[in-house]
């Protein structure tokens, strides 16, 4: 069984997180979101709150990097899964500096090119996924299908 932290934005990506939900059935899954209470709503066990943020906002990156830090040391994740946004791309970052396997989806709302926070990950995050082929380069993003 595997300790799995998915760590998301709300919105859109939440959503598409929880269309993933049952990929987690059998492992230990803990899910942080600045939006718990949507969390909730969807199904997700016991959300954890975390601050929201984007990488254009410096401050509030920094104080959502820093959360992420501590959920991260905290969960002590075998596998760390973000479809998006900032806040999930910290704990990506901090996920894989701390040994975890990583898995970044980037949200199906980004037809035209990968989003700020996907184009980071692809060069951290030990799987980069885009649910539309186009994006997909074959190396460091790649396409397996979309989740809606």
């Amino acid at each position: 069984m595997a300790r799995i932290f998915a760590a998301v934005s709300g919105g859109g990506h939440l959503e598409q997180l929880m269309l993933l939900s049952g990929a987690f059935a059998g492992h230990e899954l803990y899910i942080a979101t600045p939006n718990p209470k949507q969390a909730l709503l969807h199904g997700a066990p016991d959300p954890i709150p975390m601050p929201d943020c984007n990488l254009n906002e410096p401050i509030n990156a920094l104080r959502c990097a820093t959360s992420a830090l501590k959920l991260v040391r905290e969960i002590r994740p075998d596998v760390v899964i973000s479809t998006g946004a900032a806040p999930g791309f910290f704990c990506i970052l901090w996920g894989r500096l701390l040994g975890a396997r990583t898995l970044w989806i980037d949200s199906v709302a980004n037809a035209e090119r990968l989003s700020l926070s996907g184009r980071l990950a692809s060069h951290i995050a030990h799987r980069c996924l885009s649910q539309w082929a186009h994006l997909a380069d074959g190396k460091r993003v790649q396409y397996a299908g979309s989740v809606l």
